[in-house]
């Protein structure tokens, strides 16, 4: 069982690496034979040909599924346009900056001709004319739409909301055409999928009723119905930086425990009454009750991967139980990974698969099949222990950083939010025990000042580059040799196997060389520029919805994976919001040494920036054979010029090559730089001033710079229709090659003194749900 799930995994996980699907043929389910294999076939033979049609079964099971589900999008033609359509509210809708988002169930499309997928995610915004109506999850209603196909920023180490829309079957996203009125249908339909996201939306509500402005209601909510998004920013990287944030979550020890508790206190009353026992063994009785709480408590929270885990793991048990038959924890484990793979192929793909599964299976590492039962405390010690040693590789792998207080923080964390603020928080679900959330909440409060305390310590995270490969392999098997039983020979070894994940750090440009990203951020611009010892980032991207921005989003969890730990500058070219958004988050995350920025020192939107200079024409300086020169602003202009024309433009050589990176200069600046610097401009690669706007990318400039890239940084589908089609077609006229971020995702560039090498993510690292462009 254990040998044939892990085939089954590895066959899945194989088939999301791929570039483009298979055809699969029709024959494809006749690899279930295998499970027919005489057992007069020589033990080893067997076992291989069982392991290889396991993982055959995998691959073509998730091949399968994704064929359905691509099956189910919308067509080019089809997105922008204002299309009609009826259908019902999904799930919970979750609450935005000035709107709502929520999957949306098609039932019928009205305008003629119209190709819908079945369900689609909308969102809604409201404007100062028009308030916005109430959507309910179970509500049927008509609404006129814009849609486009599902969309991702792609960037190395950040989140594919491609593969997210594909495994949830969200054929299209868009928004609700606000001139055209939206009608409510039918207040309830009548589908138990629906009935619980309507039961999630109650209790939400309530609880935010009940516990008003508490600060840290948010946490129970997500406890209760494991609504994450009720969480804020500051709260995640205080449990991510302590090492609880398993814990602020539906985890699986919630899930256990709860049932445990039904499990124990059915098992009391049931063995009390002769009739109930003699009908039914108490144990079994208590084993199903045990299984329906975990089941019921698992739809509440949104049934995601920790808790599909634990329910598959407990029905297992309880299936045992009832057959009479005996169960290890490793098949016990083996057949909660075939059933998630079963369900979502996608589940590999997840962190949080990969963490849940782990930590389980460490417990079961550590503390099944061992001689003798010692002290409970001595055990919750040993669990600690494992978590801590055995989930170093992993969080290294998926992360990049490794919280040094969490053994402490967990320590007192999981008795307290598991034992005392879960309960009380789901014992407040229920009519009439609105006063325990206040009790959940005290206790949440201590919990998160003792947390904050260890969060203050001089040195509470460690944050480093993603380890190579075959770090993280001989990770693995350090971790499992440290926790390997007493009497296990050269146990001091396994540390020695760790070393590599910290030792072994990235390749950096050689000397006289430079690499660049030019980030895939949406509407906005950020690029980082890494030399043999030295780090810039040019602008930080856009602010996105609510708390989310690209330095939290897209450029820290990048730039951290790459090996950049460290900035010795950070240039703000000028302070429109898709250039800066994502400063305060990234100074938060990264040490920076300096700022440069063309904005006023007294500025408002400078702020909390420390160490800033201004960014003016001359200014130079060389790291590792590279030389960095600044040409725009001028250090007196003549004239007031515009916010855009007053973007810092610097522009970036190894020997004869060059990049040029220029804000959002307009043609007046352009004008500029053609009369003082009219011999510096040529460029290798040029990012494209103002993000391909009308008012950019003269003639004369385009002509000057004469490079042999450009790139434009703009969003997909973006509301100002960034790049001109006749800016586009400008630089096409001149025989230069055509790059775009909405397009190609991140780009990587190759500064050399003898070439330019570029990499577009979208296509080095494809797979066979990206839209190629």
């Amino acid at each position: 069982m254990v040998s044939f799930a892990l085939s089954f995994a590895l066959g899945v996980w194989y088939l999301q690496q791929m570039e483009a699907l298979p055809t699969l043929p029709l024959y494809w389910p006749l690899a279930l034979l295998c499970l027919l294999l005489p057992r007069s076939l020589p033990h080893l033979l067997r076992h291989v040909l069982m392991l290889s049609c396991a993982a055959l079964l995998g691959f073509c099971h998730a091949a399968f599924i994704a064929q359905l589900h691509l099956h189910a999008s919308l067509p080019d033609e089809w997105q922008g346009r204002n299309i009609t359509l009826t259908g019902v509210v999904a799930e919970m809708p979750r609450l935005q900056e000035r709107g709502q988002r929520f999957a949306f169930d098609v039932e019928h499309v009205e305008t003629q001709g119209a190709i819908v997928p079945p369900r689609i995610q909308l969102s809604s915004y409201q404007t100062d004319d028009r308030p916005e109506p109430d959507f309910h999850a179970g509500e049927r209603w008509r609404f006129t739409v814009r849609l486009k196909q599902p969309h991702s920023t792609r960037n190395p180490y950040t989140t594919d909301f491609e593969v997210w829309a594909l495994e949830r079957n969200i054929g299209a996203t868009g928004y609700i055409y606000n001139k055209a009125e939206p009608q409510r249908i039918d207040a309830t339909v009548y589908k138990p999928a629906y009935l619980v996201e309507r039961i999630r939306e109650s209790l939400r509500k309530r609880f935010h009723e009940t516990l008003q402005d508490a600060p840290y209601a948010g946490i129970l909510v997500a406890l209760a119905i494991g609504d994450q998004a009720s969480i804020t920013q500051d709260e995640w990287r205080l449990f991510t930086r302590t090492g609880v944030n398993h814990l602020m979550s539906i985890s699986g020890l919630h899930i256990t425990l709860l049932a445990s508790m039904f499990f124990g206190l059915t098992y009391w009353l049931w063995r009390r009454s002769t009739r109930l026992t003699l009908h039914l063994p108490a144990r079994k009785a208590a084993a199903l009750v045990g299984v329906a709480v975990a089941l019921a408590y698992s739809l509440i929270s949104g049934f995601e991967i920790p808790a599909q885990r634990t329910f598959y793991m407990l029905s297992t048990f309880a299936a045992m139980l009832l057959l009479s038959r005996n169960v290890s924890p490793a098949q016990m484990l083996s057949a909660a990974l075939l059933v998630v793979l079963l369900l979502d192929p996608w589940a590999v793909l997840a962190p949080g698969f990969w963490l849940s599964f782990g930590a389980v299976a460490l417990i079961f590492y550590v503390s099944a099949n061992r001689l003798g039962r010692p002290h409970w405390l001595k055990e919750y010690g040993k669990v600690q222990w494992a978590m801590t040693i055995g989930l170093i590789p992993p969080l290294l792998a998926l992360f990049q950083q490794l919280s040094l207080v969490s053994p402490l923080a967990n320590a007192f964390a999981i008795p307290l939010v598991s034992l005392l603020v879960v309960p009380l928080t789901l014992l407040g679900t229920l009519p009439g025990f609105d006063w325990t959330l206040h009790l959940a909440h005290y206790a949440m409060t201590f919990c998160m000042a003792l947390l904050r305390l260890l969060d203050g310590l001089p040195v509470s995270v460690w944050t480093q580059h993603a380890p190579p490969v075959w770090a993280i392999a001989s990770g693995m098997l350090g971790a499992l040799w440290i926790l390997a039983p007493h009497g296990f020979p050269m146990r001091a070894f396994g540390p020695l196997l760790l070393l590599p994940m910290f030792i072994i750090e990235p390749v950096t440009p050689p000397s006289g060389s430079a690499r660049l990203w030019i980030f895939d951020v949406g509407q906005g611009l950020a690029v980082a520029v890494q030399t043999q010892h030295h780090a810039l980032l040019f602008d930080t991207g856009p602010d996105y919805a609510g708390e989310a921005d690209s330095g939290n989003r897209i450029l820290v969890p990048a730039l951290r994976g790459l090996g950049v730990t460290h900035l010795d500058t950070l240039v703000l070219s000028h302070g429109d919001i898709d250039h800066i958004g994502g400063t305060g988050s990234v100074l938060q995350a990264i040490p920076t040494d300096r700022t440069l920025t063309s904005i006023d020192a007294e500025d408002s939107r400078l702020a909390g920036i420390p160490d800033t200079d201004a960014c003016r024409d001359g200014m130079r300086w060389d790291w590792d054979g590279i030389q960095f020169e600044v040409l725009s602003p001028p250090e007196s202009p003549s004239t007031k010029r515009h916010d855009n024309d007053q973007s810092c433009v610097i522009s970036i050589g190894a020997g004869e090559r060059h990049v040029l990176l220029t804000g959002d200069i307009e043609k007046a600046a352009e004008e500029g730089l053609l009369l003082q610097h009219p011999g510096e401009l040529g460029a290798d690669l040029l990012i494209a001033p103002h993000h391909g706007s009308r008012s950019s990318s003269s003639l004369p400039f385009v002509t000057a710079v004469s490079p042999q890239y450009v790139v434009f940084t703009a969003g997909y589908r973006n509301r100002f229709h960034h790049p001109h089609p006749d800016v586009v077609s400008r630089y096409r006229k001149q025989g230069i090659n055509i790059l775009r971020s909405d397009l190609h995702g991140a780009i990587s560039v190759d500064l050399r003194p003898d070439g330019i090498d570029v990499d577009p993510y979208r296509q080095s690292h494809r797979r066979y749900w990206s839209r190629m462009y």
